[in-house]
């Protein structure tokens, strides 16, 4: 299979990818866009002219966003309550052009489930944006060429989906498994949609920001931080050389959701602005995207797994 290639690097920023490109009259949600790489993500594609709604637990927070940026609006969405997830759908208008889910959570310290028993992690990184894809499947069928893109990590290397036991009632609970799993379901579900949803015109791609420091590292432990170069023997952050900005780091979400190159491509993971190699995941690799974590059986399944939960 022949990799899709683009003229940018790892180092390129948001804005770059999408230089000279006019969005004027583009509909884009984009979760979590109020802080961190979200932020970043809806500067680029405002910038360019879209229309970006900001999907947010706490719209308050987007407010200097808000004022930063007219034009764009934060509404509330809490991903692990599908109530919310439910309200913010029946609550949209429209055709929508680029649904990005870009929201997260990572490493929580303890087993934390929500309302319907699912792991929280898995719940919010997975299960609640299948809820909001499929709540507005209508409102993508609508848009002229509607794009999914689904930030994962390269975490989807270190652990498959366990259908035995998702939600971790049998095995211990492990906070970095929990969010590798979550990471893989996240690919699948750009697979998933891309099987699914094709003949609708939709395309779905899942994409690894790297190593940033935004609030989503927040559980990690400090020896952790350190032992990854990025926190000193004090407590202070340190920047190494592998790590992106905010800005670089939403590079290839924003390529995914508006840039002509990738027009067409779909059910691919992406890797600093570039299509990933096919990898067996396992403790070794550093790059590429695991085969268990585009395999469409595997997708199909958890779809199916999902589905009476959203439906």
């Amino acid at each position: 299979m022949k990799l899709t290639t683009t003229p940018y690097g790892l180092r390129a920023t948001a804005a770059e990818v999408i230089e000279g490109l006019d969005l004027t009259g583009r509909r884009m949600i984009v979760t979590g866009g109020a802080s961190g790489l979200g932020a970043e993500t809806v500067r680029a594609l405002a910038g360019a002219g879209a229309q970006v709604t900001i999907a947010t637990r706490n719209p308050a927070i987007a407010q200097p966003l808000l004022e930063e940026l007219p034009g764009t609006r934060a509404v509330a969405l809490d991903l692990s309550d599908l109530a919310s997830v439910r309200a913010f759908c029946a609550d949209w208008s429209g055709p929508v052009d680029a649904l990005i889910a870009n929201a997260g959570v990572m490493m929580l310290p303890t087993r934390e489930v929500n309302a319907q028993g699912w792991e929280m992690q898995l719940a919010t990184n997975y299960l609640g944006h299948f809820a909001l894809a499929a709540g507005l499947h209508s409102a993508l069928q609508a848009a002229e060429r509607p794009r999914v893109v689904v930030l994962s990590s390269g975490a989807q290397l270190r652990a498959g989906f366990d259908f035995d036991d998702p939600q971790f009632d049998q095995r211990p609970y492990d906070p970095f498994l929990a969010y590798a799993q979550s990471k893989t379901a996240d690919v699948l579900l750009a697979v998933g949609i891309s099987r699914r949803w094709a003949e609708d015109g939709i395309t779905a791609n899942a994409c690894a920001p790297g190593w940033i420091h935004t609030n989503l590292t927040r559980h990690i432990d400090r020896a952790t931080m350190q032992a990854l170069g990025a926190m000193d023997a004090d407590g202070n952050l340190l920047t190494p050389d592998y790590y992106k900005t905010p800005a670089q780091g939403a590079a290839t979400t924003v390529l995914l959701a508006a840039s002509p190159l990738v027009e067409g491509v779909t059910g691919q993971y992406f890797e600093d602005n570039q299509q990933a190699e096919i990898v067996d995941g396992g403790p070794e690799p550093m790059a590429g995207v695991a085969k268990w974590a585009i395999d469409p059986t595997a997708a199909d399944r958890l779809w199916d797994h999902a589905s009476p939960l959203v439906n």
